[in-house]
């Protein structure tokens, strides 16, 4: 038998180096996400020597946004609270403008107000107040802070901003276009397409395919597609305005069928395949566990002369274990590199996930074991599939494990294991995976509310969910009318027991004066 997998990794001594994901590229690939996205919680690496002053300029910012009537107010309390030996009162550089923009993110009026300050003492730093406006990355930063919070006006501001001051990117209206995708405002995401040309902004065919890319990362695929047709005139149909299409039914939402229907309307329309459809198919059919069309679409795209990338082949490799074809898949590792080309992790997860998910957790240990042999280090993915499997004890060695080697655990590891345990009606080691969140510093987060409260009520623990549901609404989140009806229910039934129906903030109360009972922990 395979060794538990915690000591698997402590005996190569694994340690990781966290990876540095800065948010500033601009993405490519298909399922690429927006420059922000990925790492929205991922702070940005300190600045040699400027924790001080940022701190300070954090601080005035914060105060000036609080205290003001408007934003007019705002900016001349910051402007004359800028300390006295400044001249101008600016941030000390680029940088630090940016690095504050970046904490102020969850704060989108403080953070309009933060670039607009910089912005008016760089004007005011050069000859006959014309300085240079702050970089690029601060009004982008800004549009997406605006954006996410979906106040759309600020975000709008600080592009009319940007044109007055002739620095508007097609980047940023990018990103506006993907914040209205986001919120499921299509309409507006289209809008803010066409009205670029207004802005003097160039509307061409690869700002086009970012709105595609951004319809279909949330899932408005129909309406992409749509566009994508409806445009035919101004963007000619290409193999790549497809693919994005083709994308979002293969990963975004795996649905076979769609993605068939869409490669047919390639071929209604002439457009001949490339390597990313075949790419994108063989991925479709693996998701969904079809071995033998994976195989026909990986036959049919080497006899059209496309050679297949390392995606393929991991693709390949994971609907080979699925369908428990394990030596065939191993037999992958060697053609990929006979291939030139080097399995990677997840070409080593497409394999691990689903020997885990298949319960086969000696071989999946194997795997890892032979990944790790290889200087190849597991991702949160490789954790995550071992986790859903393991029981408790193993589960919290794994949680330490991962902490040690800066792969997590992240919230939604928690969010999981407490799901999982609820399911397995283990409702015990569900709350003490709740209490483990503390010692990781993850703050919970509605989702993991209402997994706890939800688990609980199911099984019959009524009195024990009252309190994660009472302390849920005083942390500020919504309540939920289903759970709200069920516990008025509940405490009117015990109405004798509970000494009082509205004690837990589901009845009102007659009194102004209630004394609540202990919390229990």
């Amino acid at each position: 038998m395979a060794p538990p997998l915690a000591a698997v990794l402590r005996r190569h001594h694994l340690v990781l180096v966290p990876r540095l994901r800065l948010l500033l590229s601009t993405a490519h690939s298909p399922s690429d996400q927006s420059d922000f996205e990925p790492d929205a919680d991922q702070p940005l690496p300190a600045a040699p020597n400027d924790d001080g002053e940022l701190t300070s300029f954090l601080h005035r910012v914060s105060h000036a946004a609080s205290a003001a009537s408007s934003p007019k107010d705002a900016l001349s309390r910051l402007f004359s609270s800028s300390p006295a030996s400044a001249s101008p009162p600016a941030p000390a550089s680029p940088a630090l403008l940016v690095r504050a923009l970046w904490e102020l993110r969850r704060d989108p009026d403080a953070a309009a107000l933060a670039l607009r300050y910089g912005d008016e003492c760089s004007a005011a730093a050069g000859d006959e107040g014309a300085g240079p406006p702050p970089p690029a990355e601060a009004w982008h930063l800004a549009v997406w802070a605006a954006g996410k919070a979906r106040r759309f006006d600020l975000a709008w501001a600080v592009v009319r901003r940007m044109r007055r001051r002739g620095v508007l990117t097609r980047r940023a209206m990018v990103i506006l276009m993907e914040r209205y995708a986001i919120a499921n405002e299509v309409n507006k995401a289209i809008k803010t397409f066409d009205v670029m040309e207004k802005f003097k902004v160039e509307a061409d065919q690869t700002v086009f395919y970012s709105l595609l890319r951004a319809l279909c990362k949330s899932k408005n695929i129909e309406d992409a597609e749509e566009l994508l047709l409806l445009r035919k005139k101004f963007f000619p149909l290409t193999a790549e305005g497809f693919n994005i299409i083709l994308d979002g039914w293969c990963n975004v939402i795996t649905d076979v069928a769609e993605a068939k229907r869409v490669w047919r309307e390639m071929s209604n329309y002439c457009i001949t395949p490339d390597g990313m459809s075949y790419t994108l198919m063989v991925s479709c059919f693996s998701k969904a566990g079809n071995l033998f069309d994976s195989l026909r679409v990986y036959d049919e795209m080497r006899k059209r002369g496309w050679t297949p990338g390392i995606g393929v082949y991991n693709s390949l490799v994971y609907v080979l274990t699925r369908e428990n074809c394990v030596k065939d898949a191993h037999n992958i590792f060697s053609k990929l590199i006979d291939e030139g080309l080097q399995p990677d992790v997840e070409t080593y997860n497409s394999m691990i996930i689903p020997l885990c998910e298949r319960c086969q957790l000696d071989e999946a240990r194997m795997v890892m074991e032979s990944m790790i042999l290889k200087g190849i280090v597991p991702t949160i993915s490789t954790y995550h599939a071992f986790l859903k499997q393991e029981g408790i004890d193993e589960s919290l060695r794994l949680l330490r494990k991962m902490e040690e080697d800066g792969r997590g655990p992240d919230s939604d590891t928690f969010l999981m294991l407490i799901n999982k345990f609820f399911e397995l009606n283990e409702s015990g080691n569900a709350l003490r995976v709740w209490n483990e969140m503390r010692r990781y510093e993850i703050s919970p987060s509605h989702s993991h509310y209402m997994a706890v409260v939800q688990g609980l009520v199911k099984h019959g623990c009524i009195p024990r969910a009252l309190e994660y549901y009472d302390e849920m609404k005083e942390k500020g989140f919504a309540s939920d009318p289903k759970l709200d009806k069920e516990f008025k229910t509940f405490l009117l039934a015990n109405r004798d027991h509970w000494r009082g129906a509205g004690k837990y903030n589901i009845i009102p109360q007659r009194s102004k004066h209630v004394t609540r009972r202990p919390r229990m922990q």
